[in-house]
Formats: C-alpha cells, structure tokens, sequence
C-alpha cells in the first residue's frame, strides 16, 4: 500500500558498500552492526572503524545485549547464540563475567575479536545519544586531522534515516553509505506486520521531526 511505502523507503536506507575513507559505528548495546563494519574492514572498504558510545542517557549506565560469539579460526567471527542458556551462563562472546564500562568499549572489543587491528579502531567513548554520536565522532575526527570525503555508516536498519540525517549535519562534505543491518527482527519488509513493528518504524518517524527543531533553528540565518 501506497501509504507505507512511503514510509518504508523515509526510514529503511541501504546502499551497496564501495571504498571509503572510515566506517562510523553509532553506539548501541547491541553485537550486529560491529560485526558487519568488521565484514566490511576485512573486506578492504576502509582503512579504519570509527566506533561511538559511553551509554544510553536514558539508562545512565552500559548493558550489553548478550549474545554468544565465536571468533573461529580465521578471526572472522561466527554466531554460536545460546538462547535456551541464562545470559549468565552463556559462553562465547561476550564471556562469562565480561565486563565493558562503555558501548565503544564493547563495540571495540567485537571489532578486535573480528580480526580488525587495534590501530585500525578509532574510539569515542562520551556519547550517549545518536546526535552525540554525530557530534563527538566529527570532533574526534577533526582532532585526528582526518579528511572524511566518503564513509559507511553502520547501523540498526529501521535507525538509518535518524542515523544518516545526523551524520550529515555533523559532516555536510561527506558522501554517506548506509550499509545497515536488521536487529529485532524488524526490516524494510515486515515492519508493518507486527505492533513492535509498527511502534519502532513510526517512533523513528517521531524522531526525526521531533529532535530536529533546534538543529534547524540553528540553519535559519542561511535562508
């Protein structure tokens, strides 16, 4: 139906990978998008995984979703999910008794278990929200003196549209490759078949207007 195509191609962004300068990791609790920018890395899209995040502000503190992880022989990391386990007894990654004070923590470590070199990671480890995401991740950028013309942006799939927007805010000169991944079980096709569906796509929706009014008060002396 014509109502929420509309709505399906606003939120779901995809784009096929090409080389870029950096791959920027949004922050989350969440193992997918890390290992998709880790795919990525050990594919020669870029030469270095931006990673972002200290915790959710809402939370005030970092909890991992946690999920078995397997690096395999060649480093390149395989699902070993053990969902009929108490999340204090899964083995795997992250191990039994892991400890991460911060999401870029957390992402950093599914990174290097991946087989993407330490020197190759870039941290950002105080934002606790995806506009701070944009915001400390330019910054950090800046500070290294790297040249940022085109880059990956991995994340959650029904978060691209909030993701990209923020991240081109933060980098007006940049090109932007959304190269997300479907967490939840929510995707571009079966948003619309379930209510955790529906609350997560139109929620995002919400978003984008709501969190945008002060960004574009700040754009209203160009006009």
């Amino acid at each position: 139906m014509a109502f929420y195509d509309s709505l399906t191609d606003f939120i779901f962004i995809e784009d096929p990978p090409s080389h870029v300068d950096i791959i920027f990791v949004p922050g989350g609790n969440y193992p997918d998008a890390a290992r998709h920018a880790a795919e990525l890395y050990r594919d020669g899209y870029a030469p270095y995984v931006m990673v972002s995040g200290k915790y959710s502000i809402t939370k005030g503190y970092f909890e991992p979703e946690l999920r078995g992880f397997d690096a395999g022989e060649d480093g390149a990391g395989k699902d070993s999910v053990k969902d009929d386990c108490p999340a204090s007894d899964r083995g795997g990654y992250p191990s039994a008794g892991a400890h991460f004070a911060t999401e870029c923590e957390y992402l950093s470590d599914i990174l290097l278990r991946a087989g993407v070199p330490e020197a190759a990671i870039l941290r950002e480890d105080q934002a606790t929200f995806t506009y701070e995401n944009a915001i400390f991740s330019r910054r950090l950028a800046d500070s290294l003196g790297l040249s940022v013309r085109r880059a990956i942006l991995c994340c959650q799939a029904f978060h691209a549209r909030r993701c990209l927007l923020y991240y081109q805010e933060q980098f007006p000169d940049t090109e932007f490759l959304i190269c997300p991944v479907v967490t939840k079980g929510i995707s571009r096709e079966n948003w619309h078949c379930t209510p955790e569906g529906i609350g997560t796509v139109l929620g995002e929706v919400e978003r984008c207007g709501a969190q945008f009014h002060e960004i574009m008060k700040k754009y209203m002396s160009e006009c």
